[in-house]
């Protein structure tokens, strides 16, 4: 889908700023799985927690993503996702977890735009908290792994300036608005 477009990179390393400072200027967006997904466990004491049980927390990732695809189907115009389903399958990389076919069908037919937003790692701006417990290394090697996923799908990545919220928003829409490359 050519006006659904994904950002992705590390943890910390401003993708919900970037989204919000979007929302602002009335551009919608899917929310993040993970977080959701942390909330609620966390919420009704469950295990699917990526410290916990990494493979459940993988598979409820991958269900609240595809509802999300599904319903962003129904809505009109540009829309931003905080990651996409290739996260998934990065994730799952990075835990040394095994990629399911379903996992790789819905990565290959629930397509986003081409171009893909990835936010660089940021040291100045990381911060663990309750949701987010990874050190500085995981979330360098997060980024890593989502440039070579997305990459692999053939997806194009186009890095995000370090910079401030309102000027990263800029540079998207600018970049939204030249098109194809």
């Amino acid at each position: 889908m050519d006006r659904f477009f994904v950002l992705t990179g590390g943890p910390g390393s401003g993708k919900t700023t970037l989204l919000a400072a979007l929302a602002e200027q009335g551009l919608p967006h899917m929310p993040e799985a993970g977080r959701a997904v942390i909330r609620d466990q966390m919420a009704m004491g469950g295990t699917a927690l990526p410290w916990d049980d990494r493979e459940t927390f993988a598979d409820r990732m991958l269900e609240r993503d595809l509802g999300s695809y599904d319903a962003a189907m129904s809505r009109s115009g540009v829309l931003f996702f905080d990651r996409g389903i290739p996260d998934i399958i990065g994730y799952r990389m990075l835990c040394g977890l095994a990629i399911p076919g379903d996992l790789m069908h819905a990565a290959r037919t629930r397509r986003y735009n081409r171009h893909v937003f990835i936010a660089p790692p940021w040291q100045e701006i990381y911060a663990r908290d309750t949701e987010r417990r990874q050190d500085w290394a995981e979330a360098v090697a997060t980024h890593d792994a989502m440039l070579r996923v997305y990459r692999d799908l053939h997806y194009v990545p186009v890095p995000l300036p370090l910079a401030a919220p309102d000027a990263r928003a800029a540079f998207v829409l600018q970049s939204i608005a030249r098109g194809p490359a």
